[in-house]
């Protein structure tokens, strides 16, 4: 790369034909969009986010010459998990990363300015840009695998009846979590941001969850099932499928986690195939102080209560002890 200096900043309205230009070959690193609103890559639906900002997505151009890359990140008010939509143009094997990591780290301050504490991308990891983001400080936190299930696919299995999440289910979802999900990983494997619940219950008691999302290009499915409910599992995931308006129109995909590999076999009887495999990857962010707040130095020193003071003797008294 030649050596000029790096300018990384905000996109603006300017830069709206550099997009638009750069995202139709960059690397989707969220899943749930990648496999709901765009087929083959970063396309015109991922282009449009660009003017949704109340979405929470942000967008970032960093420019060395005339090379520009283009990197996109989505954070939810309140949230505390930063997760990169996208970066834009692809890296390939024989190309500088140098800007590449600026971008990384520019995201990653950008994200932490924001209040998040974490910075999460979704890769395969037979990418360059695996090796890149590993050097800008990026950790595998979970390793998982997307399975495609084509909709002129032969018929299910018969689907078992799930119920819609409700408030009154977070208790339940949230002991499923923590007994299938180890505790290194929970802190980054939530369902995705705009999914649908829908909850299995067997004696009364709730052994599976199935987070859907729905998009003009595919259903993706997030299954969190205990494994008391082995056998039944195939239904289960039928039951999700048969929940979704667009599962007869679009493919279906399914994320699975290494720690659920075992949900395999019950993708492979409801004519699922293995598509691609991904980590999970984080960067930690340090929380630091926006706006340091001290007090006066006199308002303290107020604030301390003063020495005991000897009683003073008035003058009345004084007199009376002279007249004696």
């Amino acid at each position: 790369m030649p050596k000029h200096e790096v300018d990384t900043r905000a996109v603006k309205l300017v830069d709206i034909p550099l997009v638009k230009r750069l995202v139709e070959k960059g690397t989707l690193l969220d899943s749930e969009i990648g496999f709901t609103r765009s087929a083959d890559g970063p396309n015109s639906a991922l282009f449009s986010s660009f003017f949704l900002p109340q979405r929470g997505l942000h967008t970032l151009v960093s420019r060395c010459g005339n090379q520009h890359v283009v990197g996109q990140f989505r954070l939810k008010p309140d949230d505390t998990q930063a997760k990169i939509v996208y970066l834009a143009p692809n890296l390939e094997h024989n190309m500088d990363d140098t800007l590449w990591l600026h971008i990384l780290d520019a995201m990653a301050v950008e994200a932490g300015r924001r209040g998040a504490h974490m910075l999460t991308a979704e890769i395969d990891d037979d990418l360059h840009l695996f090796q890149t983001m590993r050097e800008s400080g990026f950790a595998i936190y979970a390793r998982q695998e997307i399975w495609q299930r084509l909709p002129d696919d032969p018929p299910m299995i018969e689907p078992v009846e799930l119920t819609e999440e409700t408030e009154s289910d977070a208790h339940g979802i949230q002991m499923l979590y923590s007994n299938i999900v180890p505790r290194l990983v929970q802190q980054i494997a939530v369902p995705p941001s705009f999914s649908k619940g829908w909850v299995y219950r067997k004696n009364e008691r709730l052994e599976g969850y199935i987070a859907v999302s729905e998009g003009k290009c595919g259903v993706y499915l997030m299954p969190y099932l205990h494994p008391d409910v082995f056998s039944e599992a195939p239904a289960i995931i039928a039951g999700a499928i048969a929940r979704a308006n667009r599962a007869d129109k679009v493919p279906v995909y399914a994320c699975v986690r290494r720690y659920q590999d075992w949900l395999e076999d019950a993708l492979v009887d409801l004519g699922f195939e293995p598509l691609t495999r991904q980590a999970v990857m984080v960067r930690h962010i340090s929380a630091g102080v926006r706006q340091a707040s001290f007090a006066r130095l006199s308002h303290k020193l107020e604030a301390i209560p003063s020495g005991v003071k000897p009683p003073t003797i008035t003058e009345p008294v004084i007199e009376k002890i002279d007249q004696e």
